[in-house]
């Protein structure tokens, strides 16, 4: 039996990963996190623990052999380093480190490979998350420096727009509320943004498929489907998925800013990157945009039966 131990995955994509986990025998899964959703999932062991208290966590962990450390809620260095030292020299087999696409500076240059240029600081323009993506950098290099001192594996994943099951971020469901409710989708009136996504069922794949595999060893990967997604191209996919039409209206950049109208992708520019890495090293193919809104869809509409 493999010991998987989980940093978060009480929330969308760690969630997802532990469901999928769990009924695995060949799995012993332990999540530790503060507790504010506990999973109640058979077969799974939950510990309650800050990872900011990094004496509770030593002790709240029970003594094994970690095959796999999934750490789905490190921001910053010191996210990483309470974790890494709370356990036990030699006992860490792989620690994967769940990353984002928002490490990468701002280029012309697309699609945006692994060895893109990184943020050199923070990013003042996006207000209240003007240090996401350069934290998530320092915390994957605070990975890699320890696993190099330490002598145990790393992977990053850096997945770019995730979407599905559990998302709490509007994203998808910014746009489901508004047909459910027959409210016109306003779109901006240019076809600049593209944009790509990653299924939460696909990010939960790779973790998988990562776990105890060298070839995934001290490398970092792009999660990102090759499809390039604009919003017109989302409304089409929408359309598809839900039977409807869906009434649209065009509006410029700037006013859809001035009303504060929360579109959840870029609005003039693109995110595009390579997501051919981890297919080429995991034999891995990424569902298609439509099959996994469609999912999307029939779990939101599933959920929003139940909560009526």
């Amino acid at each position: 039996m493999k010991n998987v131990l989980v940093i978060g995955g009480s929330y969308f994509v760690g969630k997802v990963f532990v469901e999928a986990l769990a009924p695995n025998p060949d799995y012993r899964v332990v999540v530790a996190n503060r507790g504010n959703r506990p999973l109640g999932l058979e077969g799974v062991e939950e510990i309650v623990c800050d990872r900011n208290n990094t004496a509770h966590l030593r002790e709240a962990l029970p003594s094994l052999s970690w095959d796999a450390v999934v750490d789905f809620c490190g921001y910053t260095p010191k996210d990483v380093r309470n974790v890494v030292l709370a356990l036990p020299r030699g006992s860490v087999g792989q620690y994967i480190f769940i990353s984002t696409t928002s490490v990468y500076a701002p280029t012309r240059s697309l699609p945006i490979r692994e060895n893109g240029l990184k943020l050199a600081g923070p990013q003042p323009e996006l207000g209240p998350a003007a240090g996401y993506g350069f934290q998530k950098w320092l915390a994957e290099q605070t990975v890699s420096t320890h696993a190099r001192q330490l002598g145990f594996p790393c992977t990053c994943l850096r997945p770019s727009i995730i979407y599905g099951q559990y998302n709490y971020a509007p994203r998808e469901g910014y746009f489901f509320d508004l047909i459910d409710q027959n409210q016109i989708v306003i779109l901006p009136d240019n076809e600049l943004a593209l944009f790509q996504f990653v299924s939460v069922w696909d990010v939960s794949e790779i973790i998988v498929r990562c776990m105890g595999n060298p070839e995934t060893f001290g490398k970092a990967f792009n999660l990102s489907a090759e499809e390039l997604i604009s919003y017109e191209r989302l409304v089409e996919v929408l359309e598809a998925i839900t039977e409807r039409t869906i009434p649209t209206r065009a509006m410029p950049v700037s006013e859809i800013d001035a009303k504060r109208i929360p579109l959840p992708f870029p609005l003039d520019s693109h995110l595009i990157y390579s997501g051919d890495l981890v297919r080429q090293t995991l034999g891995f193919q990424y569902t298609s945009f439509t099959a996994g809104m469609q999912k999307t869809y029939g779990w939101y509409r599933q959920t929003k039966t139940h909560s009526e």
